[in-house]
């Protein structure tokens, strides 16, 4: 389908775009008074098989739908509570994406391992965050709570309050799988910022989650089960 870029939507856009940006610069910040050392130029380390760099890749792709969604809905509802919160989201963690990407450039590290499997650095521990986290099975979906693309076009061809449903049921889902996949960072991550970072989505999203609930209750829907 084709999506109308209204003025808000570029301005959504520019918002993120400037997130990037930031996150960027106070990822330079960040990982270079870290305690590691990684063997690159002084940085936070983190080895190409660990927690951290798998964390790293995983929540990029993570994140980014969630980015994705939030900028479908946008432009199908015009309800301000939902729209603020898509807008929110998108901001956030397309932030967060940056600074978890810039981090694996600073520990000279690939952004896309095609040898890993999705979610394999979460068996370094004892699974039992895997296994709260874990995708419905036979639904296609990459990891935890990620929408599958039959989902995705759902949500594109909805409009009002119907979309408004779905998105918050999709992202709910979606939060899910990633505070089970923040958690599992906060215990098994080494490099601090990253760990901190972890445990900073995890407590965001539970929030949102909360708070996604309280609207799909005004909406007379509930999560998916």
């Amino acid at each position: 389908m084709t999506l109308t870029l209204t003025r808000t939507h570029w301005f959504s856009i520019a918002a993120v775009v400037l997130a990037l940006l930031f996150a960027g610069a106070a990822t330079v910040a960040s990982a270079g008074g870290d305690g590691h050392s990684g063997g690159h130029g002084g940085t936070a380390g983190a080895a190409a098989g660990s927690a951290d760099a798998g964390f790293a890749r995983d929540m990029a792709v993570h994140h980014q739908q969630a980015v994705e969604m939030s900028f479908i809905v946008r432009d199908r509802t015009q309800d301000e509570e939902v729209r603020r919160l898509a807008y929110d989201i998108a901001n956030t963690q397309a932030n967060q994406r940056g600074m978890l990407l810039g981090w694996l450039d600073l520990w000279g590290l690939p952004k896309v391992d095609p040898g890993a499997e999705p979610m394999a650095w979460m068996a370094h521990g004892d699974g039992g965050h895997a296994a709260h986290g874990a995708q419905r099975p036979g639904t296609g979906a990459v990891m935890p709570g990620m929408a599958t693309r039959a989902e995705l076009d759902r949500l594109a061809k909805a409009s009002g309050k119907q979309a408004e449903v779905l998105f918050l049921q999709l992202m709910t889902d979606h939060h899910k799988g990633g505070v089970a996949m923040a958690e599992g960072c906060a215990d098994l991550c080494t490099v601090s910022q990253e760990k901190a970072l972890a445990q900073g989505m995890a407590d965001a999203q539970q929030s949102e989650m909360d708070l996604m609930a309280d609207l799909l209750r005004k909406r007379g829907a509930a999560p998916r089960a």
